[in-house]
């Protein structure tokens, strides 16, 4: 029998109570230290584990950072398996549910939704046809090494108080839960959530539809600008594609397309609410890269020798990821005692929990990073349900393909639930058997009539079985450009800006990834799924005609999310690109310091990444000068902007005030106009309502004002602030009497004006900035506005109860006053619609130098522990935010130079 609700709380509320004891007082008692201590890992002498051939080698340095040494490749993964197992099983088992959708075994029945829609796409079904159908031997031979290495410490510690502290949080609630047996098919599906999350312009896609009800094409086409080809260039020059389908880089020749048509309307208007109620369902996944859409970004650059002081090329890379505790990342050396046949690998850098390989790093010849390309792969389209079993395309009825899914939940029934596919994915806007919720209105136009509803089908190339895992193999092992590019042939999703230098002094960028080419439309609304002429091709663009460079004149690459190549590029790879700021940024600091014979240092490349600058303050900071300001409460705030360098420091005055400004002027411009869909929830408006059309409305009888409220998650709220609307507020600025720039004042009354709404918005600020700091602006900084709270995110955000507030106070760590800001190099993100906490971050900094790899540094933004109490579980935090890096030791000399703690594996 199930136990009650009341009672598992109030046990779980002494639990964490004692805990907090043993966390916060130097006397708790034997049993309370021993609940947090017991699952630390063993980190000296030996100990046996099942499989292994030979002894390995586990060193770990100060922050806890294991660099693994052993004599055949499938040791090395099954100590690779062990060692993150004993740091981070909890994350791993949490992440493997997820992907599954299996978190209502752990958590219960508030996780069935999830569940529910995580099925429906079936993540776990297409990781299994790549291991079953795809994957080389030697990779599957990897992956079981590493099972039997997680399983090999799950059987010392199975699921109880030795392995975590929230195994036992989860006891007092779920004491029944014990993990299962970890498989590859484990490792291979945590892809797919990577890839979720780099999707691409999937949000963009629905957030179109959504502001299809109240605005034009032509008003929306406004608030999604074109890239600014001219201002902020490309990452390689635009080559073109040769007769024979390879890629010719850039030589001075175009051939331009022609004029693509423009995007259809139809089916959209009239969709927002289906298309809400599936944003909302995005929206409730764990986040466990960050939020997905514009917004993830990342920096890499790489520098040729020729520009460099060590003579060798110097490569940086910081992936801006969601923050989380544990952090993303996990640091790792893979080294085999002599590379050869036997054991193929010897390579270091950031890796994945529960997934063998090391994913972004260097090995003994090369160094490779990663950046999202921000490709569109994935469509949507609005399917006409004429019946539970049938839809229609082209007048004709078509079968669902269905299978059953039985979600289990903890302390509850099981529940069942119905998946249908059409021939071009699932269709996400169902819920379960018991609820189908397909639409609500008809849309506009000649779509068919609406009859049974609408749903919404999925089309995504990472629900087509692809070959990721090879590629990391393959980049592990790569020698030279031609075994990296042959790598990177397989990393089919998510499809990623890859960079790339060698110890012979060789730089190069590749374009990877599976690639749609569409048969109808451009991929930025949903396509009428009626209508056969829309969809994908059967190949998608072929790799070698994918855009890469190699040792290109300008001796520098860099990749910040901006255009890959301009619109002459033969195939169309997205027209979602980010707007290229940071990218701009990154480039004018390197041609700055090569001026007049400068040379690029390891530090310089460190410095680089910590650039604050906003550069829409440039613009913009000028014209709020320009402003009169009567009121001297308001103007000694104005004032903060006269001599500000535009650096966004935590201690900046004039930074904070900035920033609550660009907040404000986005408020009133767009978010005042926005539908709810789009609007953070909490976020509410007075709003004329429609009358019924048989009664007059005019001025002499008004519809009565209503108060509608934003409905979406803050995080995912609009406008975000990011580096889209840098450039909607930089194209709007010479039309000072753009309807963008009506707006309602505090007393609800209307005006109109550039000049009226920079002036409300410098005096909302000053007001806010009074309400969240004080009024004496001396005491202001931009950090105490811009805080970063390490969250602990697998076990959820619920704080509504007392226990599970406690629960997240005691794995949380921060908050942390922070530089940076969205468009900067230093992208500490936050979302203007919803505040200024920080969303997402540089998850990790490198610099690599390819002159000596022991003069490589690294930073991770939390630690290597997932133990909450361990000394190695943020250690790195700290640093992290003051931008420093820690040393990267990478010859045996500098490892056991670093090694603090050594651990051999033995024969079990």
């Amino acid at each position: 029998m199930p136990r009650s609700k009341r009672f598992r709380r109030a046990r779980l509320f002494v639990l964490v109570l004692v805990v907090l004891l043993v966390a916060g007082t130097a006397g708790a008692g034997f049993f309370a230290v021993q609940t947090v201590r017991s699952s630390f890992p063993v980190v000296e002498g030996s100990v046996k584990v099942a499989g292994m051939t030979a002894p390995v080698d586990v060193k770990r340095d100060g922050n806890g950072i294991p660099q693994l040494y052993a004599d055949s490749s499938e040791d090395l993964f099954r100590a690779q398996g062990y060692v993150q197992a004993q740091d981070r099983f909890w994350e791993m088992d949490v992440r493997r549910h997820i992907t599954a959708g299996r978190l209502s075994e752990m958590f219960g029945s508030g996780q069935v939704e999830t569940d529910s829609f995580l099925r429906t796409m079936g993540w776990r079904q297409v990781a299994q046809q790549e291991y079953d159908q795809l994957l080389a031997p030697d990779t599957k031979k990897y992956l079981q090494a590493y099972s039997d290495g997680v399983n090999a410490w799950l059987a010392e510690h199975p699921g109880d108080s030795s392995a975590s502290l929230e195994y036992t949080l989860l006891g007092a609630v779920n004491g029944d839960y014990k993990p299962e047996k970890w498989d590859p098919v484990d490792s291979v599906s945590w892809l797919k959530a990577m890839a979720w999350n780099l999707s691409g312009n999937l949000q963009e896609e629905i957030d179109r539809s959504l502001l299809a009800q109240d605005f034009s094409p032509e008003k929306i086409d406004q608030l999604y600008p074109a890239y600014p080809y001219d201002r902020n260039g490309t990452i390689v020059k635009t080559g073109k594609v040769g007769p024979g389908g390879n890629y010719l880089p850039g030589d001075g020749t175009t051939t331009p397309l022609p004029a693509a048509p423009a995007a259809t309307t139809q089916g959209r208007a009239g969709s927002e609410a289906l298309l809400k109620d599936v944003a909302d369902r995005m929206g409730a996944l764990p986040q466990l890269l960050g939020r997905p859409g514009q917004g993830i970004g990342s920096n890499s650059w790489v520098v040729g020798g020729q520009f460099t002081t060590t003579h060798k090329p110097l490569m940086a890379n910081d992936p801006h990821l969601g923050p989380a505790l544990p952090s993303v990342w996990y640091q790792m050396g893979l080294h085999c005692r002599s590379v050869g046949p036997a054991c193929r690998f010897d390579a270091a850098g950031y890796t994945f929990a529960g997934m063998p390989g090391v994913v972004i790093g260097h090995n003994q010849n090369i160094s490779w990073g990663f950046t999202n390309l921000g490709a569109d792969v994935t469509d949507l389209y609005l399917e006409k349900v004429t019946s539970p079993e049938t839809y229609l395309v082209d007048n004709q009825q078509k079968t669902f393909t269905t299978r059953k899914e039985t979600i289990k939940v903890a302390g509850g029934e099981d529940r069942t639930i119905v998946v249908r596919t059409t021939d071009r994915g699932p269709l996400i806007s169902d819920k379960s058997t018991e609820q189908q919720n397909v639409g609500k209105y008809a849309p506009a136009g000649n779509a068919p009539d609406r009859a049974a509803g609408y749903g919404v089908a999925l089309q995504w190339t990472a629900l087509i079985p692809g070959k990721t895992m090879d590629a990391v193999f393959k980049l592990d092992q790569a020698a030279d450009w031609d075994a990296f590019r042959a790598a990177a042939a397989d990393f089919a999703v998510p499809a990623q800006n890859l960079i790339y230098a060698d110890t012979k002094n060789n730089i190069g960028y590749q374009a990877p990834g599976r690639i749609p080419q569409r048969t109808k439309g451009d991929g930025r609304y949903p396509a009428p799924g009626w209508d056969s002429s829309y969809g994908w091709k059967a190949e998608p663009v072929p790799f070698q005609s994918l855009p890469y460079s190699f040792n290109p004149p300008a001796g520098y690459i860099v990749t910040a999310n901006q255009a890959v190549v301009d619109q002459s590029y033969n195939y169309l790879l997205t027209k979602d690109w980010e707007y290229g700021t940071r990218a701009k940024e990154i480039s004018t600091q390197i041609t700055d310091r090569l001026k007049n014979d400068g040379k690029i240092s390891p530090d310089d490349m460190r410095m680089m990444q910590l650039d604050n600058t906003s550069v829409m303050a440039k613009t913009l900071v000028p014209l709020l000068l320009k402003v009169r300001i009567d009121d001297p409460y308001v103007r000694e705030a104005q004032d903060l902007l006269k001599d500000w360098n535009f650096h966004q420091d935590a201690d900046s005055a004039a930074a904070a005030y900035y920033n609550a400004v660009w907040r404000q002027l986005l408020t009133l411009a767009f978010g005042q106009k926005f539908p709810a869909g789009l609007r953070a929830e909490g976020d509410c408006l007075l709003v004329r309502q429609k009358r019924d059309s048989t009664l007059p409305d005019d001025d002499l009888n008004p519809a009565p004002p209503v108060t509608v409220c934003g409905t979406r998650d803050p995080d995912q709220a609009q406008p975000d602030g990011g580096d889209r609307w840098t450039e909607v507020v930089r194209s709007l600025l010479d039309q000072p009497d753009s309807p963008w720039w009506e707006f309602k004042d505090a007393n609800h009354q209307s005006q109109q004006g550039l000049g009226k709404l920079l002036a409300e918005s410098l005096k909302n600020a000053r007001q806010e900035l009074t309400a969240k700091l004080t009024k004496d602006i001396s005491t202001w900084s931009w950090g105490r506005l811009h805080t970063l709270t390490l969250t602990e995110q697998t076990l959820g955000k619920d704080d509504s109860s007392v226990a599970s507030g406690l629960v997240h106070k005691l794995l949380n760590r921060g908050p942390y006053e922070l530089s940076g800001g969205t468009a900067a190099v230093n992208a500490a993100g936050w979302n203007a619609a919803a505040g200024y906490q920080v969303d997402w971050v540089p998850s990790m900094r490198m610099v690599v130098d390819l002159s000596n790899f022991d003069g490589s540094r690294w930073i991770n933004v939390g630690g290597a522990s997932g133990h909450a109490f361990n000394d190695n579980y943020n250690d790195q935090t700290a640093l992290w935010a003051k931008g420093e890096l820690l040393p990267w030791a990478w010859s045996p000399e500098a490892v056991d130079q670093a090694t603090r703690h050594r651990l051999v594996l033995t024969n079990g």
